[in-house]
């Protein structure tokens, strides 16, 4: 495996990016979000599997349940984020062996599971292949896929000596497609898959962000039996998915998006909103707006919770919390915001029974 950084990168993404994050299972601050869409990554495919007209996640794939009975159902409606924020291009020594496909973030370790009936991709050994990869949230770096070695069994959990020494596929800032902040936004580019290789593999990505230390990983499971990217073992099938909706359709018992105007006065003022929510959790985003006439230089966001709510996760913003009263402030890349321009940050919350929106309130830093 090499090991030197070639350039850091973001996801999401998603963003996620969605990947800055602060994960109750990865205490590290993130800025981004993405994954593999196509071939589709197991956060990917298992989201996919479990889209439901309620917005909630139930994934019908045997492993994708048992990914989710690990590591709860934020790991899907999250499905951008498996990241490390202080990884910086390091590989071996760095994240453990046994838990590559979670990038040794706690939240995510079910995906680590060694099991032989996760969603498949079918593939061609050596045909060249059109990649995507979630666009979340956007950030220059760059991308690397690796292929498991014909030794690798998927009843063990991969290991870095499971991988072929050197990615078979490096891509730099390729362009991208679609929305920021959107499930079906992503970079696009293509390559030749690897040759000689037969029956079932992982291929293994790493997106490397030149802007922070910032990384993402995932794992795509794949089968080479001649197939030109079909998906199969996801929603009961075992033939390619229908197209499914960019955004869950919010179920009778979930409280309607909310959202609270910005305060009056003030050069910087700040909206929220629930953009989906589900049983007892809910995806909230915060937009920051420069009514000065001047450029800002940072900004900090505050408000109190009304009904106890709390933030698992945030991305393209740093966190503090104490008790209801919540305080996020900008990051390196959105800090800067010139008269009239907007910037905005996003977060998972947990609530229980009410969900009322806050009144958020910002000054200039």
């Amino acid at each position: 495996m090499n090991r030197s950084r070639t350039a850091a990168l973001l996801i999401a993404s998603v963003t996620l990016a969605l990947g800055g994050v602060a994960l109750a299972s990865n205490p590290q601050p993130a800025e981004a979000h993405g994954a593999a869409m196509t071939p589709g990554s197991r956060t990917y495919l298992c989201w996919q599997d479990g889209l439901s007209q309620t917005g909630e996640i139930r994934p019908t794939n045997p492993a994708c349940s048992a990914a989710v009975a690990t590591s709860g159902a934020n790991s899907l409606y999250n499905w951008f984020s498996v990241l490390r924020s202080d990884a910086g291009g390091r590989t071996t020594g760095f994240i453990p062996d046994g838990q590559l496909c979670s990038g040794g973030a706690t939240g995510f370790r079910g995906y680590d599971l060694p099991r032989t009936d996760w969603p498949l991709t079918h593939l061609t050994a050596g045909a060249r292949l059109d990649f995507k990869y979630s666009n979340w949230a956007h950030h220059p770096g760059t991308f690397y896929f690796y292929i498991t070695k014909n030794s690798w069994s998927p009843n063990r959990a991969l290991a870095w000596s499971d991988l072929e020494e050197q990615p078979f596929l490096q891509v730099t800032n390729p362009p991208q497609r679609g929305g920021v902040g959107t499930n079906d936004g992503h970079y696009y580019f293509s390559g030749n898959l690897p040759s000689g290789k037969s029956g079932q593999h992982i291929i293994y990505s790493r997106w490397v962000r030149s802007d922070s230390q910032e990384n993402f990983f995932g794992c795509s499971d794949v089968v080479f039996d001649g197939g030109n990217g079909q998906v199969t073992g996801i929603r009961g099938g075992t033939t390619s998915p229908t197209p499914t909706p960019t955004t869950p359709t919010p179920g009778p018992t979930d409280p309607p998006p909310t959202t609270t105007p910005p305060p009056a006065g003030g050069a910087c003022t700040a909206s929220y909103k629930v953009t989906t929510s589900w049983q007892g959790g809910f995806q909230g985003e915060v937009t920051i707006t420069n009514n000065g006439s001047s450029a800002l230089s940072g900004w900090t966001a505050s408000w109190t919770w009304p009904n106890g709510q709390s933030i698992s996760q945030i991305w393209g913003a740093t966190q503090t919390s104490s008790g209801s009263s919540v305080t996020a402030t900008n990051v390196n890349y959105n800090g800067t915001l010139a008269p009239s321009a907007s910037t905005t940050f996003g977060f998972l919350g947990s609530s229980t029974g009410t969900n009322g929106a806050p009144t958020v309130s910002c000054a200039a830093r």
